[in-house]
């Protein structure tokens, strides 16, 4: 089945939050889908979608630094393991070298070992940084360079 990745609208984060469980299990990350991102920076949000519906999507923008970060990457659990989350990663980078992006950074739970083998996976340096989230919220911050 082909998968095509389009620029993400509200009507998909709906969608997303909808079938919020087929990419999150059990963690509930509702707060961090926010409509504002889809609406503000629409250009770098991005949707895999195919015939029986959206199989990943990415939400991410450029800072006014030249960074493109990447808030949330997500591929429902029927699609894990085909190299999804990779092409959504790829059409992001692009996305954001094309509005002058130099580097690329996100962040994750010390705990979300998935989250931290993928971003080493695709090139991300990490460390952790204590306090990142607020008083005793470490996080595991990931940056790239792009060439």
């Amino acid at each position: 089945m082909t998968v095509r990745i389009d620029l993400a609208d509200v009507g998909d984060l709906h969608q997303v939050l909808e079938d919020h469980a087929r990419y999150w299990g059990e963690r509930d990350l509702r707060a961090l889908h926010l409509t504002a991102l889809v609406q503000e920076f629409g250009s770098t949000c991005l949707v895999a979608r195919a015939e029986d519906g959206i199989r990943g999507y990415l939400l991410g923008f450029v800072t006014p630094h030249r960074t493109g970060y990447v808030h949330l990457i997500a591929t429902r659990e029927d699609t894990r393991g085909t190299g999804l989350g990779r092409t959504l990663s790829e059409a992001f980078t692009e996305t954001a070298r094309r509005q002058g992006a130099v580097r690329l950074k996100a962040i994750t739970s010390v705990t979300n070992e998935g989250s931290i083998a993928f971003h080493r996976s695709l090139g991300f340096d990490d460390r952790v940084v204590e306090d990142y989230d607020g008083p005793g919220r470490a996080r595991v911050v990931f940056t790239r360079e792009l060439p």
